[in-house]
């Protein structure tokens, strides 16, 4: 008998508009999430402090946790601090590092989570993945897909504009992720899916193919609707395949060379798929990611954002080491030192920088 369908992994409530926190409490009740509103909220010093004071009186039957930042070893003390109390789920309030850490406690200790975030600097608000610091740099952990993501676009304009920067960047290096995938199906014979490629892909197109700003609410949602369909498109592939390519590899080069130096996520990434376009020969696609990538304020050259030509030529060269078994472009072309630093050149010439 065939297979006519099949179970997506996806939240239950997806809620992006301006003015959502305003019924975060009701949203879970009615989507019979938290009826009784017993809560385990996590949240940073900061901006979540803040939050907790507007809405600690919807939220009368909630207790409040501070994570002091994005490591393996605060989520483990956060989920321990939580298996004492009797909650009917895990609410992960702030920016990637608390979302992520939420991700791993509710995880480890069995409820469901509900990611509110408070900023849109990259695709894990919705990803099956919780990326954490620990004692060898930082690791990815599996985790289950949120079973509710809550994104207020009043709190997103008051996070600042970078954040909002380093969220494009990663949903436009999508693109390049997809088109490193088909590359990969095309030499080695890698399985792909069809559905997760067309979802990241159509992600990353509408966020670059939007006419708005960053200070438009109509961009804004676009942006948090890809960035959520991109952590979905994960879920349905299994792995961070439809946005993981030569874009990230490169990302995580730099991460490791340069660890004091790094810059967001975001912005490495959209820098990196330009690039990996470049060496793809999809002059028309490069061409177009530059542009918007430099009407938005993101960097477009290595020396945007600190580093030389010549370190950004070594993150490539050792890129390939950072995700054993993954081919993209990188692999394909398996560059030498000199052909890398030529290849750069003739990129740097072809963007007028």
């Amino acid at each position: 008998m065939p297979v006519l369908t099949r179970l997506i992994p996806s939240p239950v409530v997806v809620d992006i508009n301006a003015g959502a926190l305003d019924d975060l409490a009701g949203l879970l009740a009615d989507q019979r999430i938290s009826a009784s509103g017993k809560l385990a909220i996590a949240i940073s010093g900061g901006s979540g402090a803040r939050l907790r004071e507007r809405l600690s009186p919807a939220l009368p039957g909630a207790e409040w946790y501070e994570v002091g930042g994005g490591t393996l070893d605060e989520a483990i003390k956060l989920a321990d601090a939580m298996k004492k109390g009797h909650y009917d789920a895990v609410v992960g309030l702030g920016g990637g590092k608390i979302i992520d850490c939420a991700k791993f406690a509710a995880a480890r200790i069995g409820l469901p989570l509900v990611a509110v975030a408070t900023n849109l600097s990259h695709d894990g608000l919705c990803s099956p993945v919780a990326t954490l610091d620990n004692d060898a740099g930082r690791g990815s952990y599996g985790v289950p897909n949120p079973i509710a993501v809550v994104i207020d676009l009043d709190i997103i304009r008051e996070a600042p504009v970078r954040f909002v920067r380093s969220g494009i960047g990663d949903a436009i290096s999508n693109i390049s992720a997809v088109a490193d995938w088909e590359l990969s199906h095309r030499e080695t014979g890698e399985a792909i899916d069809g559905l997760a490629a067309a979802m990241a892909r159509q992600a990353g197109e509408a966020v670059l193919r939007h006419p708005g700003g960053v200070g438009d609410d109509g961009f804004l949602q676009v942006l948090a609707e890809g960035l959520v369909l991109t952590g979905i498109s994960m879920s349905v592939a299994g792995d961070s395949r439809p946005a993981s390519g030569a874009c990230h590899e490169i990302n995580h080069a730099l991460d490791i060379l340069y660890p004091k130096r790094a810059a967001s996520h975001g912005e490495q990434c959209g820098l990196a798929a330009a690039f990996a376009t470049h060496l793809r020969g999809d002059r028309e696609t490069r061409d177009l990611m530059v542009e918007v990538l430099r009407r938005h304020g993101l960097p477009v050259t290595p020396g945007e954002i600190g580093f030389t030509d010549e370190e950004f030529v070594a993150a490539v060269e050792y890129a390939p080491k950072t995700r054993p078994g993954r081919y993209t472009i990188l692999e394909h072309l398996d560059l030498s030192t000199d052909q890398i630093r030529d290849a750069y050149a003739d990129y740097a010439e072809a963007i007028g920088s």
